[in-house]
């Protein structure tokens, strides 16, 4: 499985563009991606995706970066390495689309499947497993990225977000959700939960 995180300039696919490309292969998590890039010519940009992502107007344009053509083949070739090309994340539908419409706006094939692998799924069903109360607002669940990071024994996602920090991450709670046992060097130094060792 691919952990995925795009960094983009807006919510909407069709107007926005991607700014960065995280991903980490889980099965072997030391083969890694990430690239910025530069935003196609006539993408809109929001103000409150800068503020999240920490990207200024000026390092979106910037002509020293690679064009998002170049970093799409970039991550295919990268992707090309991975035998199991699903794609996980905290929203990952999100990322997908964003990567398809990249890639159709160079007429570029993608080798990604509909079928994602969602990590806010995976730590609601680990909450009702083991009888803990899901966070509910609006009614409906509230559980955050932040929410399960620390769920499974992990700070919180630095600000601003970062698409490769974000995809280690997201695959480091994952794999203590799922396995019960750590991944990734990066967060050695902090413990699991007992509770996801014993309900496995």
């Amino acid at each position: 499985m691919i952990f995925l995180d795009v960094e983009t300039t807006g919510l909407k696919k069709e107007k926005h563009s991607i700014a960065s490309v995280g991903a980490v292969y889980l099965e072997y998590p030391n083969h890694r991606f990430y690239e910025e890039c530069r935003i196609w010519d006539g993408a809109e940009i929001e103000e409150e995706a800068l503020k999240i992502n920490g990207f200024t107007r000026e390092s979106l344009a910037d002509p020293k970066k690679h064009s998002l053509k170049e970093t799409m083949i970039s991550f295919l070739k990268w992707a090309s390495e991975c035998r199991d090309k699903t794609l996980g994340g905290e929203n990952p539908s999100f990322d997908r689309e964003f990567i398809s419409s990249s890639l159709g706006r160079y007429s570029i094939k993608s080798p990604f499947g509909a079928r994602t692998i969602d990590l806010h799924t995976t730590s609601y069903n680990h909450h009702k497993m083991r009888g803990v109360p899901i966070p509910i607002n609006k009614e409906r669940t509230n559980i955050s990225l932040d929410t399960t990071l620390e769920y499974a024994g992990l700070p919180a996602e630095p600000k601003p977000h970062h698409a490769l920090n974000g995809a280690l991450m997201e695959a480091e709670a994952y794999n203590r959700l799922i396995y019960g046992r750590k991944l990734l060097p990066e967060f050695s130094s902090h413990k699991i939960p007992v509770y996801l060792i014993q309900h496995r």
